[in-house]
């Protein structure tokens, strides 16, 4: 099966389509209202829940449908290179800390899907971070040294179940893989049976921080709660200025059917060639097949060209694994702290009742649940020996690792300069199914034309903080590389830390803008055209 054949669409989401959710109709009260439905907000709604809380979980889109299911769903301890650099910049027990409470979320989520009965395809995996390159060997022998000393089941080793010899592994076993979506639309069922309440469809605008907290939605109700938390992977509430501290990443994923004899038998991870991570998961119903996933070619939204990306991941699932027929191709996205732990916990320093979880670096599986744990036990007035690790508000590490923290700062700067200073195509270039920015007026205009030769218009400003957003012609969407935010090709937000959608544009009649989806306010007089300027790139 060729590339262009594979179905452009999360694995996790076709197999497990679930049912839907009503959007939040009028106002509500609870005790804690959770913004997001991924691993993060679902498990410390049903934690919080199972403690006796009234909770209702917020969610723009659909639960457990945006970057939880796009993951490739391996839970584990061992997050590549970590352990090694947390020793040096935390000491020995913040690596401790790090490797008990994510081992202790993994044996949770196990015990939980025991006792909801639910068939997640959980299999319990060696987790593998290998290189090929001789010259990182010791690299490897330190980081497995570290993170033996931090109480993983961890060794050096130098043969894998892989198809190709590498330099040096590190193993951790008694690690895990599942379906995601198949264990939170279960444990959302069970919430909802407890008492609690999922609305889907229901965007977040507004955040009151008073005695109570007071949300304020899109549709315009309201939902009162003496707690909150943000767990909307980037935080769509800015107040701790956390967009500085975080860096967006999204990575590419293909899978399709491999011989089950084929399969290397453990959840492997390289840094080098531009991330490679591969396992896979139950396949077909008579066990002689598995579904290999494939992960790879790192990238900040919105840059370069993904079509080769997934060119290149494709070559290289196919090179080492010939027999494998590709179906499936997703992408997801993450959010690298800059000083490598994740941020959760009180939202700012001065938060009395509202909370945040971010940052999970692409281990949101083991990530999320502890997460939930984490934010349950302090909602509660209980403690954990990990609180003060996963701080939010912690200043000695950000300091300790200023210079990830200038980079990715001015990267964002670069973007928000340099981008509007790119030199524009003319619209008439652009061939179906493609879009570009083009400058207009003094300003820029993002502009797709369908399939159907039709042109699409919408402010190339990104509703988040202004950024100027970017094409991406493989997954046919608008991104913010600053920040991460993702809209599709009329401006509705895919992705946050944007609430907001691009406002639309009329490309063909003039200068008046059109309205937003839903917005019915009354536009303003449209201005007159510049005299020479090609009314299909006018803008206000």
């Amino acid at each position: 099966m060729t590339e262009k054949q594979q179905v452009s669409g999360s694995y996790w989401l076709q197999t497990a389509p679930g049912g839907r959710h009503t959007a939040l109709a009028g106002d509500l009260e609870v005790d804690v209202a959770v913004i997001g439905a991924g691993i993060a907000g679902l498990c410390t709604a049903w934690e919080l829940t199972r403690a006796g809380k009234s909770v209702a979980v917020l969610e723009a889109g659909r639960i457990a449908a945006s970057v939880t299911g796009h993951t490739t769903a391996k839970i584990t301890a061992q997050h590549t290179l970590i352990y090694d650099k947390l020793r040096r910049t935390r000491g020995s027990e913040g690596a401790r800390l790090y490797a008990r409470s994510q081992s202790e979320a993994i044996e949770h989520l196990a015990d939980v899907m025991t006792e909801l009965g639910v068939d997640c395809e959980w299999e319990r995996r060696s987790a593998y971070t290998f290189v090929r390159d001789a010259g990182r060997v010791e690299e490897l022998r330190a980081e497995a040294e570290a993170a033996r000393e931090a109480g993983l089941p961890a060794s050096f080793v130098t043969e894998t179940g892989l198809p190709f010899p590498v330099a040096g592994a590190v193993e951790v076993t008694g690690q895990a893989q599942f379906h995601p979506r198949k264990f939170l639309l279960a444990l959302a069922d069970d919430l909802v049976a407890r008492g609690g309440r999922v609305h889907e469809g229901t965007t977040v605008l507004g955040l009151d921080e008073g005695e109570p907290c007071r949300l304020s939605t899109a549709a315009g109700a309201a939902v009162t709660a003496r707690d909150v938390v943000v767990a909307t992977h980037y935080p769509i509430f800015d107040r701790a200025l956390l967009f500085t501290r975080l860096s967006p990443r999204r990575e590419l994923v293909v899978a399709g059917a491999l011989p089950a004899d084929q399969d290397p038998d453990g959840m492997y991870i390289t840094p080098d060639e531009n991330t490679r991570s591969v396992r896979t998961a139950p396949h077909g119903e008579d066990g002689t097949r598995r579904l290999l996933m494939v992960t790879g070619e790192h990238f900040t939204p919105g840059t370069g060209d993904t079509r080769a990306r997934f060119d290149r991941l494709t070559a290289w699932a196919r090179e080492h694994f010939p027999d494998v027929e590709l179906t499936h191709r997703w992408a997801t996205q993450d959010n690298d702290p800059t000083d490598t732990v994740p941020l959760v916990g009180p939202l700012h320093h001065g938060a009395r009742h509202a909370y945040v979880a971010t940052g999970f670096g692409g281990w949101g599986m083991s990530g999320g649940m502890m997460a939930g744990l984490l934010l349950t036990a302090q909602i509660t007035g209980e403690e954990r020996a990990w609180s003060g690790l996963y701080d939010p508000r912690r200043l000695g590490p950000a300091v300790r690792e200023a210079p990830s923290f200038l980079k990715t700062q001015a990267e964002v700067a670069r973007h928000f300069v340099g981008d509007r200073l790119r030199p524009s195509p003319p619209v008439e270039s652009l061939p179906p199914g493609e879009g570009a920015v083009v400058r207009a007026d003094g300003g820029r205009l993002a502009v797709y034309r369908d399939e159907d030769g039709a042109l699409q218009a919408v402010s190339a400003r990104c509703t988040h903080l202004g950024c100027l957003v970017n094409f991406n012609s493989a997954e046919r969407a608008w991104e913010c590389p600053c920040h991460g935010s993702r809209f599709d090709t009329d401006g509705k937000v895919i992705q946050g830390p944007a609430t907001q959608p691009l406002e639309r544009r009329d490309i063909s009649a003039g200068t008046e803008a059109l309205p937003r989806p839903g917005d019915t306010r009354p536009r303003s007089t449209p201005r007159r055209r510049k005299r020479g300027t090609p009314s299909h790139i006018v803008i206000r």
